[in-house]
């Protein structure tokens, strides 16, 4: 019986334990472009690779809005 009552009441504190308030976000959420920049200007390993990456990724975009606004000429 007084296993019994300790369990239960373990299982209760751990219900109300995930009641509790979740915390706030912060104030402004950063971009994945935001946070990848971060970490291809550090000297973390495999940084390198991050820039390259951005790299790549900013030369498709700017390539994109060359060949859209080719479309839009016709």
């Amino acid at each position: 019986m007084l296993r019994m009552c300790g369990l239960m009441g373990i299982g209760m504190a751990l219900a109300l334990a995930g009641c509790a308030p979740k915390e706030s976000k912060p104030s402004r959420a950063s971009s994945q472009r935001e946070r990848d920049s971060i970490l291809g200007a550090s000297r973390l390993p495999g940084a390198q690779g991050v820039r390259g990456a951005l790299g790549a990724s900013d030369s498709a975009a700017a390539r994109n809005a060359r060949l859209d606004s080719i479309a839009t000429q016709r």
